[in-house]
C-alpha cells in the first residue's frame, strides 16, 4: 500500500511516499510561507506524481495558512484519485521525532503561535500519551510555567530565551518520520487551530 504524507503546518514544506510504511522518496525544506507555490511540485516530483492509495495530512495546530494549504491539496487529490484522506497532529510527530534521542523525562513540544504565543503540548518520555490538549500559551506565562531541561520543535528557541535556562531543540516534522505514529487514531483532515479565531462572527460579538 502506498501513503502520501503532506505536511505543511510549519515553516517546512514536507512530502512523503511511503510503500507499506517505508519511505519511498520525499521532499523537505524550509520554505517559510511559500507552501503554497511550492506543494504541487513536490508533490509531482515524486514517482508517479505522488500517486498513493491513501492520503495523510498534517493537520496542525501550526501556521493557519499553512494548514488550510495542505488540507486543501490533500482532500483534492484524495477526491481526484478516488481515495481516502486522514489527518494527524503535528505536535505528536514532532514528539515522536524528538524521543529517538531524547534522555528521559517528558517531552516538550513547543510551535511558533500568534500575538506572542506558542503552542505547547507536553507527552511522555516515549514521545506518546500527551498530558493534556494542545494549548496556546503567552510565551512569557509559559517560560515560567515549565520546568525542564529540554525543549522541542519550531518555538523551542523562543521559549528557553525567555526563560533564560534550558536547551531548545528545534525540530520540524518530516513527513518521512510519519510511520513513527502511523499506528495512533486516524484524525478528520479537519483545521486543528490550537486558539480561537481572532475574529468573530456577528451573532458571537453581539452576545459577548
Amino acid at each position: 500500500m502506498r501513503l502520501l504524507v503532506i505536511d505543511t503546518a510549519t515553516q517546512a514544506l514536507s512530502v512523503a511516499l511511503l510503500n507499506d510504511g517505508r519511505p519511498v522518496e520525499g521532499f523537505h525544506d524550509i520554505v517559510g510561507r511559500g507552501h503554497a507555490e511550492a506543494l504541487l511540485p513536490a508533490i509531482a516530483a515524486l514517482p508517479d506524481g505522488g500517486r498513493a492509495d491513501a492520503i495523510a495530512v498534517a493537520v496542525g495546530p501550526g501556521s493557519f495558512t499553512g494548514v488550510r494549504i495542505g488540507i486543501a491539496a490533500a482532500r483534492a487529490l484524495a477526491l481526484a484519485w478516488g481515495i481516502p484522506v486522514h489527518g494527524y497532529s503535528t505536535p505528536a510527530l514532532i514528539a515522536a521525532q524528538a524521543a529517538r534521542s531524547h534522555e528521559g523525562g517528558p517531552i516538550i513540544v513547543t510551535m511558533t503561535g500568534g500575538h506572542g504565543e506558542l503552542f505547547w503540548q507536553q507527552f511522555d518520555e516515549s514521545g506518546r500519551n500527551p498530558s493534556a490538549s494542545v494549548a496556546s500559551t503567552a510565551i512569557a506565562a509559559l517560560a515560567r510555567q515549565l520546568d525542564a531541561s529540554f525543549f522541542y520543535g519550531t518555538g523551542a528557541e523562543a521559549l528557553v530565551t525567555a526563560r533564560g535556562a534550558g536547551t531548545a531543540i528545534t525540530l520540524y516534522p518530516d513527513a518521512a518520520n510519519y510511520p513513527l505514529i502511523a499506528d495512533l487514531p486516524p484524525l478528520p483532515p479537519s483545521p486543528v487551530y490550537g486558539r480561537a479565531a481572532d475574529a468573530k462572527t456577528m451573532a458571537e460579538r453581539a452576545s459577548a
